[in-house]
């Protein structure tokens, strides 16, 4: 089976077990095969623990979710040494970090000293427990969910830490239609089965393959312009940093190969610039006061820098 037919195959599967969310699947496969993380954002019951579990079950990885809450500790998650009195030994107990897909539910209720056991371990795919360095499992993909800002006993995560996520999805009430089709599915709606469609070796396979989608001098000026103008603009605090221009190269690669390109094109940069760029950045006082938004920000600068001659 080729890799487009494969790819397309965990997309339909996944689309027949949870409705509305084919966006959000595509961002994941990106991810999946770029190595990047998601930072999913979206009122509570829209399916997000489901399609994690579903996505985690047809690439055939092991899957663990962490339920955030303020008293958790560092240790809870990365894993701790345990005393046995039996033999007079010390063994360790791996905490849930250590899993293909880890589901991380309203990361933003965990205290700033569990957020921050992440970074190492998001960036480097290795934890530190007392003085051993232990690898994850690869691949290796973290899936989070934060509540919106505000809310009781949440703690915002730093810029640092969001920078950690290369892609972030923004989830809405479904539509009408999609509505009436989870009602319909009320019964069964947890009761799914999903017969897995590749192999972690696979995946480390198709990220190599990844990495031999061509994309073009120009392509990459483009992506460059793009992060650069929205740099410059005035409504903004904080501009996006190099790592922006970063993921917007690995991601338009998956994405091409999961539409079965050996080539990048501008509209695949178009299509992630919205996922990649408005997380890292932050509205100036004067713009927050003028209710500027900054997906209109993104949408000003994609219409305003040239698309490369030939490649529109």
């Amino acid at each position: 089976m080729k890799v487009e037919e494969r790819l397309s195959l965990v997309r339909e599967r996944v689309g027949n077990t949870i409705v509305g969310l084919d966006e959000a699947v595509d961002l994941l496969l990106v991810a999946m095969l770029s190595g990047g993380h998601v930072l999913l954002e979206g009122p509570p019951g829209l399916g997000k623990t489901t399609l994690a579990r579903v996505f985690s079950s047809l690439l055939g990885g092991s899957f663990s979710r962490v339920q955030m809450t303020p008293d958790l500790l560092p240790s809870d998650i990365l894993g701790v040494n345990v005393y046995s009195p039996y033999d007079g030994t010390w063994v360790l107990r791996k905490g849930p970090i250590f899993a293909n897909i880890v589901l991380v539910d309203e990361l933003n209720r965990a205290s700033p000293k569990v957020q921050s056991a992440f970074l190492q371990v998001m960036q480097e795919r290795n934890v530190s427990i007392e003085n051993d360095v232990l690898d994850v499992p690869d691949p290796f993909l973290v899936i989070a969910t934060q509540l919106p800002l505000g809310e009781l006993g949440t703690y915002p995560l730093t810029n640092v830490q969001i920078d950690r996520f290369a892609y972030r999805v923004l989830l809405g009430n479904p539509r009408i239609d999609d509505e009436v089709e989870i009602v319909g599915r009320a019964d069964t709606i947890d009761d799914f089965i999903v017969e897995k469609v590749m192999e972690p070796d696979e995946i480390r396979d198709l990220r190599r393959a990844v990495q031999d989608v061509h994309v073009e001098p120009s392509v990459v000026r483009y992506i460059v312009e793009v992060v650069q103008d929205i740099r410059s603009s005035s409504y903004l605090r904080l501009g996006p940093s190099p790592r922006a221009s970063i993921w917007l190269h690995r991601g338009s690669r998956a994405l091409a190969l999961l539409h079965g390109r050996g080539f990048v094109t501008p509209d695949d940069v178009k299509w992630l610039v919205p996922h990649i760029v408005p997380h890292r950045v932050e509205l100036s006082q004067e713009a927050r006061i003028e209710g500027v938004d900054l997906l209109n920000v993104v949408e000003e600068t994609l219409g305003r820098v040239k698309v490369p001659k030939g490649l529109d």
